[in-house]
């Protein structure tokens, strides 16, 4: 692996996936990357050990790596699963290496997720594959070369790989934080239907980010018994990757708690609401029931006595009214209105 700050990054096939995809104009090899002359040109200057970034590749691309670079179709495959966990797989002399990388989904009920990203080595080469828009490799590599930051070997980029990837999900955690709030500012004027399933969905997000996180902490610890050699060995930079991955863990735990107390909080205000709703309804209720039984009793074919008098039917109507305001008073005191 060469030193990234000095334009050693050879991602060409990310290029030509990006152009056919709509995703900007960007320098690409035309044709195809197996026929290309500038590309087999460039890919004689290959040096051992460099690096290869392909985002979202065309079925040509996939055909170039199983039929040139002789890259297992299962590896692809398996990168190319969005449900597949973090972990370490071998065939030939081929490594295979996948994470699980956030990513932000515009236009979709689920903002925030997380994607598999397959890392390949062998002896000569490293390449990263990932189906999936992230902007987290571009940035990756943008940091490398500003901070001028030499990666020696394979091992070394896997781990600073996962780091990013920590970087990335504590900015997006942030961003979930502050949906949140903003969720909760609405919710405190007007409990609606839409705020309760974005509080929902961003719980969602932070399921997908704790399982993501968890895995790759479980895959981390496995790479220095597969890179064992001395070479290999970078104990600083694995304790600091270790202590980001765990910062974001305890990170994720925080947000969810706190959004789980939130939604459990509102839905206590919910119910509470329709208790005192049903309450005012059967007091309501109560209070028209006295006007209709009395009418109901005057209304029956027998005799009551008072049918002679000149003004028999006002005074039924303010009897009922009096015991209507004397019931309505009742439940006025008791806080049922």
């Amino acid at each position: 692996m060469h030193d990234l700050s000095k334009n050693e990054c050879f991602d060409k096939i990310k290029h030509k996936s990006r152009r056919q995809t709509g995703h900007g104009s960007l320098s690409a090899v035309p044709g195809n990357l197996e026929t290309s002359a500038a590309f087999q040109k460039e890919k004689q200057a290959w040096q051992k050990y460099c690096w290869v970034n392909i985002e979202m590749p065309t079925e040509e691309d996939t055909l170039y790596l199983t039929r040139d670079l002789k890259i297992p179709s299962a590896f692809l495959s398996d990168i190319r699963d969005v449900d597949e966990r973090p972990r370490i797989d071998s065939e030939g002399n081929w490594l295979l290496t996948i994470l699980r990388i956030p990513i932000f989904v515009k236009d979709n009920n689920i903002t925030y997720t997380t994607v598999p990203i397959g890392i390949i080595t062998n002896n000569e080469i490293i390449i990263s594959v990932c189906y999936h828009s992230t902007a987290m490799i571009p940035d990756f590599i943008e940091y490398t070369r500003r901070k001028g930051i030499n990666v020696p070997n394979r091992y070394e980029l896997i781990l600073r790989l996962i780091y990013s990837s920590s970087v990335w999900f504590l900015k997006y955690l942030k961003q979930i934080n502050n949906e949140v709030s903003t969720a909760e500012k609405e919710l405190q004027q007007s409990i609606r239907n839409e705020d309760l399933l974005r509080l929902m969905n961003l719980q969602k997000c932070l399921v997908y980010f704790n399982t993501s996180i968890r895995g790759n902490e479980v895959m981390i610890r496995k790479l220095p018994k597969i890179f064992n050699e001395k070479d290999y060995q970078n104990p600083e930079l694995l304790e600091d990757v270790m202590i980001e991955l765990k910062q974001a863990q305890n990170m994720v735990n925080i947000y969810s708690d706190i959004l789980t107390g939130t939604m459990d909080a509102f839905a206590s205000i919910i119910s509470n609401n329709v208790n005192t709703i049903m309450k005012r309804m059967t007091s309501l209720s109560i209070v028209l029931m006295v006007p209709t039984l009395i009418a109901s009793f005057y209304g029956m074919n027998v005799d009551i006595h008072i049918e002679e008098l000149p003004h028999a039917f006002s005074l039924i109507v303010c009897f009922s009214v009096l015991l209507s305001a004397l019931a309505f008073i009742v439940f006025r005191k008791i806080k049922w209105f």
